[in-house]
């Protein structure tokens, strides 16, 4: 069974997921891809361990503190390589930032291949179906601009900003 709860934040309204005990979804109303993967009929809306857990994990995160991605169950549905390139971003450590290449090669390694190609990366990152809690919001270009973000730039400077991360020198 799906479940599913609003959760206000300070960057919006984020739509949470759960089936099966795991967190299969975090969107931020309005971004792209909102609710991708799910089903056309909206879920059943009730509060379950998994969703209250991530309440806590985002009530937290949104107050400073540092949560861990690895606290909550996730299960983000999609292939092999975007799994893997999913747990790459849980690597990231909290207030810390990492280029599309550097994430390219620690995937690539971690699925013992000899290169993984940029757009690849940059169109699973896309797709994470959790934001937030797998950040993708931590990963920069080479040239140390935000890019693009499922949320909207202004979001993705934000949670880096409350991370205690300096936007103001990137592009």
């Amino acid at each position: 069974m799906l479940y599913t709860a609003i959760f206000p934040s300070p960057v919006g309204n984020l739509l949470l997921a759960e089936q099966d005990g795991a967190l299969v979804g975090l969107w931020l109303e309005g971004q792209k891809y909102f609710g991708e993967g799910l089903p056309s009929e909206p879920p059943e809306q009730k509060p379950t361990p998994v969703l209250d857990a991530a309440h806590g994990w985002l009530d937290r995160y949104f107050s400073g503190q540092k949560p861990s991605p690895s606290e909550l169950p996730l299960r983000p549905a999609g292939s092999a390589f975007r799994r893997a390139l999913w747990m790459e971003l849980c690597e990231i450590p909290y207030g810390q930032m990492t280029t599309y290449g550097e994430l390219a090669k620690k995937v690539a390694a971690r699925m013992n291949r000899p290169n993984m190609p940029g757009q690849a990366v940059g169109g699973a990152i896309g797709h994470n179906p959790i934001l937030i809690v797998i950040p993708c919001h931590r990963v920069i270009s080479a040239s140390r601009s935000l890019t693009g973000y499922a949320g909207g730039l202004s979001v993705k400077r934000a949670l880096l900003q409350l991370e205690g991360i300096d936007t103001s020198k990137l592009a």
